[in-house]
């Protein structure tokens, strides 16, 4: 928490995920795999202005129109062969039904479609479903390695899960607070400005 409150006081809330729907974020948490949110916001206008961010809808779309529309996200081909096979998941399943399961079936649940990982799931448990997952992607992984922290995506989630309190809320605020962190300092190489190198890390994990 102590690091939550010094990454709070550094750049305010965020109010991360920034969209209009549940699916929304779905589209969205596939598509900034491997590439810029600036890129993401391109292929989400896209497809908005092709009425094409309803489950039904790009579910039905041929994959050559969805192609086209994601183009700027790179990797295109396959993400859209994954929008399309979740959207026609979500649309014979419905959004409400799947996320009704508990978080560990949920999440089972996502990982078991093709092209959904551990990072891409729990970003829609976190913040489509807005069930209490705490997700680790790059950024967080290179936070805690400079200090100090080192483990694998599952150990890293279970030190954050079991020190700081289970809230939706929180966690969607402390991991877009990770993200602003880490494009200022850490992709920049700011590393000797960094602010949570003044605290030694054994005050963190005692916390």
């Amino acid at each position: 928490m102590k690091i939550y409150h010094q990454l709070m006081d550094e750049f305010g809330p965020q109010y991360w995920w920034p969209a209009d729907t549940p699916f929304e974020v779905i589209v969205g948490a596939i598509l900034t795999q491997q590439t810029k949110w600036t890129n993401v916001e391109k292929a989400i206008s896209n497809l908005k202005n092709y009425n094409l961010l309803n489950k039904k809808a790009l579910a039905n779309t041929d994959i050559e129109t969805i192609e086209e529309l994601i183009y700027c996200c790179g990797f295109y081909r396959q993400k859209a062969a994954r929008l399309k096979n979740v959207a026609a998941y979500f649309s014979e399943n419905g959004l409400d039904s799947v996320f009704s399961q508990d978080i560990d079936e949920l999440r089972a649940t996502l990982l078991s479609l093709k092209g959904i990982g551990e990072e891409t799931a729990d970003s829609i448990i976190l913040y489509s479903a807005e069930k209490p997952k705490f997700v680790i992607d790059a950024y967080t992984k290179r936070i805690m390695g400079c200090l100090g922290v080192k483990g694998n995506y599952k150990q890293i989630q279970t030190l954050f899960e079991n020190k700081i309190p289970v809230d939706v809320k929180l966690y969607q605020e402390y991991h877009a607070l990770i993200v602003e962190y880490a494009k200022k300092y850490c992709v920049k190489k700011q590393c000797d400005n960094c602010i949570l190198l003044e605290t030694d890390i054994n005050s963190y994990q005692n916390k």
